[in-house]
């Protein structure tokens, strides 16, 4: 029978923020899947965990995994970790979780910390309905594509950015996005933690100079419903109209459209309606 792989959250930045279950595990598995092996030894010294550390990260990927798997196959267990946070959020993972299932193994994921979560609930924006999309591209014209494509999302957006590069993409976001509310958060759970609030345009003006450092979660207020009707006016009639056109009969094209902008049916038809009207 194969084994278990496990996949274990790791603190995002204060070394305590890690269960007894996840240290119970790693304290028993027969191999650590880690990024780099010199940052996590850190956190399994701290723990006095002296079990095999392995690299696991995007140009080894495919190799490991055939290897873990070969492990596995053993009936027993290994461990994947991130150098920070919850295993294969914005990072590897889910290739060796595939190989897992088709092997037969045991897939157990041990919760943790998870950057994005913290910044939005700590944000005061609201978390019924999150969008993460990991990184923004780092070039311009990439970025603004990317959040002229998530703008209508229902959803308080999350992503994650860089330091030098965080005055650009504010000031990108306040063009394409509009002047919502937002939260820059840094840092988290380490001793320089900060999340600022704020306008979008007050943010940008604020870090288009500044020499900020650390790991910072960019989150954004959703757009307001209203926005959204007014930009979906055109929207799902075109939707709609092409949809027909390639022979697709009217209500099911109504609801097929409806589906990829994220509302109900009956409220696709109410924007369509009014349109015409």
């Amino acid at each position: 029978m194969a084994g278990t792989l496990y996949l274990v959250a790791t603190p995002i930045g204060n070394l305590q923020d890690i269960s007894f279950r996840a240290i119970e595990i790693l304290k028993n598995v027969e191999q650590i899947a880690c990024e780099d092996t010199r940052h996590s030894r850190k956190l399994l010294n701290f723990y006095e965990i002296s079990n095999k550390l392995v690299s696991y990260h995007e140009h080894n990927e495919l190799e490991r995994s055939d290897e873990f798997a070969e492990i596995l196959k053993q009936g027993k267990s290994i461990a994947i970790i991130s150098d920070a946070g919850t295993t294969g959020i914005n990072d590897p993972g889910y290739k060796m979780v595939q190989k897992a299932y088709e092997i037969g193994a045991t897939v157990v994921p041990i919760p943790g910390a998870v950057a994005f979560v913290n910044a939005a609930i700590a944000s005061g924006l609201p978390t019924d309905s999150l969008f993460f999309g990991g990184f923004l591209p780092s070039k311009k014209g990439q970025r603004r594509k990317r959040l002229d494509e998530v703008k209508q999302i229902p959803a308080t957006l999350a992503f994650y950015e860089s330091p030098h590069r965080l005055g650009k993409s504010l000031v990108d976001c306040l063009d394409v996005l509009g002047n919502r509310q937002a939260a820059v958060a840094r840092e988290l759970t380490k001793l320089h933690e900060e999340i600022v609030r704020g306008e979008l345009k007050d943010l940008a003006e604020k870090y288009s100079s500044a020499n900020s450092k650390g790991e910072i979660v960019l989150v954004i207020e959703r757009a307001a419903t209203g926005e959204i009707v007014k930009n979906n006016l055109h929207t799902i009639a075109e939707r709609v109209k092409e949809m027909e056109g390639g022979g697709i009969e009217p209500r099911a094209a109504l609801k097929k459209a409806a589906k990829e902008f994220g509302m109900s049916k009956s409220e696709a038809y109410r924007i369509l309606q009014s349109q015409k009207q």
